[in-house]
């Protein structure tokens, strides 16, 4: 074989060898435009916008209706038309949305009232199934009267949301590292207060991610209080980062449990990516996809 013929068959064997690496290692770019897999959807699922700061609400919308998921959340009312464009939803509406001032202080009461007042007919009107609120930092207040505190400025709302049929949800935070000192930071606290307000519409948004860090037993806490759940965040422990190996908690396992409870409302991804956005955010997609 002459030398020339050689090495025509060496720089064809080369390109060829290229081509079948090209198409085994995509590009971090090819990764995120990639169309994703046929879902199962037995779990809708939800992206929380305040993670992705360097998009507008417009491409996230375009991104994660492509990607699969249902809703991008926490957002104004005046936001919630603009997921509609994409066909998605806004599963968790903001309503008293200042942390640390809530519903366990009663000179707090009137301004919450006014405010979850609000955004509960805002919701009523534009299809929104929930809005947020949250018990307020402890600030020396014993537990226990911050609970009854809340009882009286809840039952204030419920009657309306019970009208427009809006769940009124309490977020559980941890109070170890990223919120020191708010009060609703265990699951037994706040059944005890859903149970006291005693009202259909009103539950407890379980963060996974901040339960994990006050409680763990995740799996276990989600089935024996489940009645009293109404939706779900995630985000991976620790560091509030991807939900994948990287992490400390079974996502697949935890959204398989939510599913066999019957769950119909949504779990929302709220991690903040340390790697391409959207790469890592159809990955929790597919991950959540039991």
């Amino acid at each position: 074989m002459s030398r020339t013929k050689i090495l025509s068959r060496r720089t064809a064997l080369k390109a060829a060898a290229a081509g079948v690496a090209a198409s085994v290692i995509p590009s971090r770019r090819s990764l995120s435009a990639a169309p994703p897999v046929k879902a199962n959807n037995n779990l809708n699922q939800s992206v929380c916008k305040w993670c992705y700061r360097d998009m507008t609400l417009e491409q996230l919308a375009a991104e994660s209706a492509r990607i699969g998921i249902k809703s991008v959340e926490l957002l104004t009312p005046e936001e919630w038309p603009i997921v509609k464009k994409y066909g998605l939803t806004c599963a968790m509406g903001s309503g008293a949305d200042q942390i640390p001032i809530g519903f366990n202080r009663k000179e707090n009461h009137d301004s919450r009232v006014a405010n979850l007042t609000r955004h509960i007919e805002l919701a009523a009107e534009a299809g929104i199934p929930n809005v947020i609120c949250f018990s307020g930092n402890r600030n020396g207040m014993s537990d226990e009267e911050g609970l009854e505190n809340c009882v009286v400025g809840l039952k204030r709302i419920v009657g309306l949301a019970e009208q427009k049929g809006i769940n009124v949800c309490m977020e559980l935070l941890n109070s170890k590292v990223n919120h020191k000192d708010y009060m609703c930071d265990h699951t037994e606290w706040g059944v005890k207060l859903v149970k006291k307000v005693s009202s259909p519409r009103f539950k407890l948004l379980y963060d996974i991610y901040h339960m994990q860090i006050m409680e763990g037993d995740v799996i276990r806490t989600i089935q024996d209080n489940f009645e009293y759940l109404a939706h779900f965040h995630t985000g991976g422990n620790p560091g509030r980062n991807e939900i994948d190996e990287t992490q400390e908690l079974n996502y697949t396992a935890v959204c398989k449990a939510i599913v066999e409870k019957g769950f119909k409302g949504y779990l929302a991804q709220e991690f903040i990516p340390k790697r391409d956005p959207m790469t890592s955010l159809a990955q929790a997609f597919r991950i959540c996809d039991v």
